[in-house]
């Protein structure tokens, strides 16, 4: 097939193929694009380009849109916050509340309490996590603790 062949296909095609195309897929052009190229890497014609390029650009089309689905679950999926707990209720507290209390508070308390209850590190591991003194770790911790049993209604024996 020669350029001038293929120019002509492109002009009075293109429209109708990308067209052809959206109905399986968000990047119809693509698609053309893609149909286009095979067309012109191929040793030997096809019969019908016409028909040819209608068939490569319907099965590139849905399987570009596979694909997208498949892309858009997946990021759905990552982009879903994971549970900071596995139980939905943990000895009588509920385990939305003590996540929204937790979220609420400073992230440097936060990241003493995670670090901490959690993570199981010791307040000198949890002050070379934040850069901080042993004080200032024990501090944002114990003040963290407050905050959370206040907004969660807690009274915890000191």
């Amino acid at each position: 097939m020669t350029a001038r062949q293929t120019a002509d296909l492109i002009a009075s095609h293109a429209a109708a193929l990308t067209l052809f195309a959206r109905q399986w897929c968000d990047s119809p052009e693509d698609a053309v694009q893609d149909a286009f190229y095979k067309l012109i890497r191929l040793r030997t014609p096809p019969d019908d380009p016409i028909a040819w390029l209608f068939k490569v650009v319907r099965t590139t089309a849905i399987d570009l849109g596979r694909s997208a689905r498949r892309r858009a679950k997946r990021e759905v999926a990552i982009a879903r916050p994971e549970r900071w707990f596995a139980e939905r209720e943990i000895e009588g507290l509920d385990a939305e509340a003590a996540i929204a209390a937790l979220e609420s508070l400073p992230g440097e308390q936060r990241e003493a309490i995670v670090g901490r209850l959690w993570g199981g590190m010791t307040l000198e591991q949890v002050a070379i996590v934040a850069g901080c003194s042993i004080t200032t770790a024990h501090r944002r911790y114990e003040t963290g603790l407050q905050v959370l049993r206040e907004r969660l209604g807690v009274i915890c024996p000191k």
